[in-house]
């Protein structure tokens, strides 16, 4: 893609993306309060974090929450499972809480989710991984998505006859990570490799992996002829950056949130989960968004004193930790005075 080529959105069914960047379900860290900031500033879509589709039957608190969408349009929830059952109730209960798109995890390499079979295991049956898939279409009104890697590992890149298979059995739109499963997060994700899957479909496809910048963007997009990129950890402690991502894509400006900005943000996330999660649960829970959200100011350029870090991860008191989120964004020459 050149600097100066715009993509449009994309559709997943009869859903209207607006724009081209999607933030990525974490398992652990794109918690609601995130999810809506990212799309309030402008994501095109925000997805849940991983939710174990038995669980959310049962009624599980966990799933719950992390399935929770109140504020978000369109609201996706991610579904993770082994047994077709408990993926369609599953998603009947998501669709009943207001999801209005279903995407299921078969790309999570987590040991503890492939161990019982979910995630990226499911690339090394196809035929089972096209029973939950058929199941879950089948169960709910809304659109199916699915979310993927390259393959279990490379003598198996079979992410390309999963997709044509998916989009077979009603599936609207496909995620791939460009990595196998065998590689974890190791190495960096290939790109063009992904490209094979979206020549297999008519469906759109969304690129995943390692995309931190609008120039990775832009290159992703070039290798894989994708319709859209899916961005994750270089979000975390930086939420305005895939409606920044996103609306460069498309020939606009989104312009960097002012220090002030940042501060209310920050502020408005860590408020959020001690009100989501309780107070006990959710000072624990903020931790890794505020080590992120001062890794980032510091990689931006303000002055960061250690003590302000340490405070942020291991202070048990919302005061002082609010107090110590609004130095953040302080210039270097506020910090010295």
């Amino acid at each position: 893609m050149k600097p100066d080529q715009k993509i449009g959105g994309f559709q997943i069914g009869p859903i209207d993306i607006g724009t081209p960047a999607v933030l990525a379900p974490l398992s652990g860290v794109t918690d609601v309060v995130l999810r809506r900031i990212a799309k309030r500033l402008g994501a095109g879509l925000v997805v849940s974090e991983m939710v174990a589709s038995d669980e959310l039957v049962q009624g599980s608190e966990e799933a719950q929450l992390r399935a929770e969408g109140a504020g978000i349009d369109p609201h996706v929830v991610q579904l993770a499972g082994c047994e077709p059952h408990w993926m369609a109730e599953g998603a009947r209960v998501a669709e009943g809480a207001g999801a209005r798109i279903i995407d299921i995890n078969m790309g999570c390499p987590a040991k503890r989710v492939i161990g019982g079979y979910s995630g990226s295991a499911l690339m090394r049956d196809l035929d089972h991984a096209c029973r939950l898939i058929e199941a879950t279409v089948q169960a709910v009104s809304v659109p199916v998505t699915v979310k993927m890697r390259l393959g279990w590992d490379h003598y198996s890149l079979n992410a390309p006859e999963l997709a044509k298979r998916a989009e077979a059995l009603g599936v609207k739109a496909v995620t791939v990570h460009g990595r196998t499963r065998q590689q974890f997060y190791k190495g960096q994700a290939d790109w063009a490799a992904i490209a094979a899957v979206s020549q297999a479909v008519t469906i759109p496809v969304i690129a995943n992996g390692d995309i931190g910048s609008l120039d990775d963007a832009r290159q992703c997009l070039a290798l894989s002829k994708a319709n859209a990129v899916m961005i994750g950890r270089c979000a975390v402690g930086r939420p305005w950056i895939v409606g920044q991502i996103g609306a460069a894509l498309q020939g606009r400006i989104i312009s960097e949130p002012s220090p002030e900005e940042k501060t209310e943000l920050a502020l408005e996330h860590y408020e959020g989960l001690l009100s989501l999660y309780g107070e006990h649960v959710g000072i624990r829970h903020a931790r890794k968004h505020l080590a992120a959200y001062a890794d980032a100011a510091a990689e931006s350029g303000f002055c960061i004193q250690q003590n302000t870090r340490v405070g942020l991860v291991t202070s048990d008191e919302p005061k002082l930790v609010m107090s110590l989120l609004r130095s953040l964004y302080l210039d270097r020459e506020q910090e010295a005075a």
